[in-house]
């Protein structure tokens, strides 16, 4: 390895070897996220090359980084963006300790974060590290902004609250995550993902209304446990009726070479290409509404009168409130007695234009750098801090990061899962790539 790629390996070990789990406290054990470890990291990794950097907290143990190199001007302002939290992992599931960062002969970095998202913060600095070493001096302000609490977000102190306490962190183009994966086609040509939007989420609490009554009775009462069963069947697992969308329809027509006329025939057409479009395409085209906590009694000899599910659903940009009860009923029908109740707020999906000055450059330096995939701008189905990032003022924010080591399958496989990896020559190519579209956007 040259000594930019032992860099960002030891950089990618470092952050992966702290525990940074993000769920509540109760599942936890523990407070989390612990995300000031990681943030202080890379302060001090950064600082090292003389970029300003400073960690801005509402909670002290779980600091935002925010790092900058400042523009010249003439150009516009880059953000590099990431997260530092992680979901929990289990070391029981895994071959290798989640929180060991090892290297395997094969040349693969295991660990929770190797995926999601540690890879990318860890290139995003050595690359804004690289820059600043060589002597770069951008037009455009050139940003790190590394944060806490994405993956949960209930406790409030990433991204949406420090782009609020700080009105000057309003970056013109942010690079996230959401993308990079590569996926020959049976055509022959070779697509690369890129992130250009976002679903939202707007849950819901079905709530099957019976008749309680004494369990060794049970023709006394009506249960309202088979009534949330025959509900929760008609939910099945979730996947939504088809709606048209002009995004959606972007994405099938980069993949058809056509225009779309029929969606369902579009979609059954573009998701036979590759596997991992299989799962991610019908799962776009309209709200998703995947069962995942159920409710009964409190006891096992009564009876309910109540029993409930909760829906996890995931909206396309654009959608409202009365769309989704709308579609949840639907589906639900009218014969059997239930209530709805919304426990938490919608959550707006949103995208930024699938064609840019953004998204050409990155397509000329991937280009310029012998990559000759073509990228397949689609909406993320689950949530980044891109979201909240648009609603503050940037408009062109994009999920991605180059891959060619390391395949879509064990990408996809490794999200939110056990033995997440990640090739370490993919963490070098993310590196280079950031280097470049800074000095091709900025430069």
């Amino acid at each position: 390895m040259n000594p930019l790629h032992e860099e960002v390996v030891e950089v990618t070990r470092a952050l992966v070897r702290f525990d940074t789990s993000n769920a509540p406290e109760a599942a936890l054990g523990r407070k989390p996220g612990n995300e000031t470890g990681p943030a202080s990291y890379l302060r001090d990794y950064l600082a090292g090359a003389g970029i300003d950097c400073e960690l801005v907290a509402r909670d002290p143990d779980r600091a935002n980084l925010v790092a900058r190199i400042p523009g010249t001007g003439g150009a516009p302002s880059l953000a590099f963006v990431g997260h530092t939290d992680v979901v929990p992992a289990d070391p029981r599931d895994w071959t290798h300790p989640p929180f060991d960062a090892v290297v395997d002969e094969g040349g693969f970095l295991w660990g929770r974060g190797a995926i999601d998202m540690k890879n990318e913060v860890a290139a995003r600095a050595v690359a804004m590290v690289e820059l600043a070493r060589s002597g770069f001096r951008p037009r455009g302000d050139l940003w790190l902004i590394a944060v806490a609490d994405e993956e949960d977000g209930m406790a409030d102190v990433g991204m949406r609250w420090l782009l609020e306490a700080r009105p000057d962190i309003r970056p013109d183009l942010a690079i996230n995550e959401g993308g990079g994966e590569r996926l020959p086609l049976p055509d022959g040509r070779v697509v690369q993902t890129i992130s250009i939007g976002e679903k939202g989420t707007y849950p819901v609490r079905v709530v099957a209304v019976g008749e309680a009554g004494h369990a060794s009775t049970p023709s006394v009462g009506d249960n309202a446990v088979p009534l949330l069963g025959e509900l929760l069947r008609r939910v099945g697992s979730g996947m939504p009726a088809p709606v048209r969308s002009a995004l959606v329809d972007h994405t099938l027509e980069v993949l058809l070479g056509e225009p779309v006329t029929d969606l369902d025939t579009a979609v059954t057409r573009a998701a036979a290409l590759h596997p991992m479009l299989a799962h991610s395409l019908p799962a776009l085209v309209g709200t998703t509404m995947a069962p995942t906590l159920l409710v009964g009694s409190p006891k096992r000899n009564v009876m309910p009168a109540r029993a409930s599910m909760e829906l996890d659903c995931r909206i396309l940009p654009g959608t409202t409130e009365a769309d989704v009860e709308a579609a949840v009923r639907t589906r639900l029908g009218s014969d059997l007695a239930y209530d709805l109740e919304w426990p938490e707020q919608l959550i707006a999906g949103s995208a930024s234009p699938p064609e840019s000055d953004l998204m050409t450059a990155i397509s000329s330096v991937l280009a310029a750098r012998g990559d000759d995939a073509a990228l397949l701008p689609m909406l993320s189905t689950g949530f980044t801090d891109s979201v909240y990032l648009r609603a503050a003022g940037t408009p062109t924010a994009y999920g991605f990061s180059p891959f060619r080591s390391t395949s879509a399958e064990v990408l996809t496989a490794g999200f939110h899962n056990a033995d997440e990896r990640v090739h370490i020559d993919d963490l070098l190519l993310s590196v280079e790539f950031h280097v470049d579209l800074a000095r091709h956007l900025l430069g």
